[in-house]
């Protein structure tokens, strides 16, 4: 990893922080989802940070309540909640649970470590945000990059950290049926890594 990718995400940080104690929305930061690649990129000012495997419904796409679809379009993130939880941490109802959930345990798949709840800002994901429509953590690690969820952005746990580390409420995210290089122009191959940076956790936004 290059120093340059370092100082910008320390930079990334250092201003979203700043824009968050100033309640101020996140227009900095953009998330983009390709359905078909199963992958995410986190962009600033446009400009390539990370990309990101992630894991869309099982179910396909559709905004209708019961269907358990993940939702295409525009939304943004509405709340953030998590904020030093450690990784592996079980949430249920929002709420941490107390119990500690490492990757791949047997039989286990319940939401951790992080969530950034959607809101939809389209008529065809208004639901989202009535839907509970989360990017979030999973310890089912190893189905990454599948269409597994209910729903949901499922993300390892240490991608989810760092995403929720970055960006801010009201950044922007767009979920589409579309090749990540179609959706962001110029995205060149250094940004396709797994990232693993993390900011020190009294960096993160709250």
């Amino acid at each position: 990893m290059s120093w340059r990718f370092i100082v910008r995400l320390l930079a990334a940080v250092a201003l979203t922080s700043l824009g968050a104690s100033c309640a101020a929305p996140d227009r900095r930061h953009q998330v983009i989802v390709s359905i078909p690649e199963q992958r995410m990129a986190l962009l600033e000012d446009g400009a390539p940070l990370a990309t990101y495997p992630v894991s869309t419904s099982k179910f396909g796409l559709s905004d209708l309540p019961g269907s358990s679809g993940t939702p295409l379009g525009t939304l943004e993130i509405a709340q953030k909640i998590g904020s030093g939880a450690p990784s592996g941490a079980v949430f249920k109802d929002r709420r941490q649970t107390g119990e500690i959930v490492p990757p791949d345990a047997p039989g286990r798949d319940p939401i951790v470590t992080r969530i950034l709840w959607l809101r939809g800002e389209e008529p065809q994901n208004v639901r989202a945000y009535s839907r509970y429509i989360y990017i979030h953590g999973t310890p089912e690690e190893r189905n990454i990059g599948l269409p597994v969820s209910y729903g949901c952005i499922r993300m390892r746990s240490r991608d989810v950290i760092e995403l929720f580390n970055v960006v801010g409420t009201g950044a922007q995210v767009r979920i589409a049926d579309a090749p990540l290089e179609a959706l962001v122009p110029g995205l060149p191959p250094a940004a396709i890594r797994v990232a693993t940076w993390r900011a020190p956790p009294d960096w993160e936004i709250r």
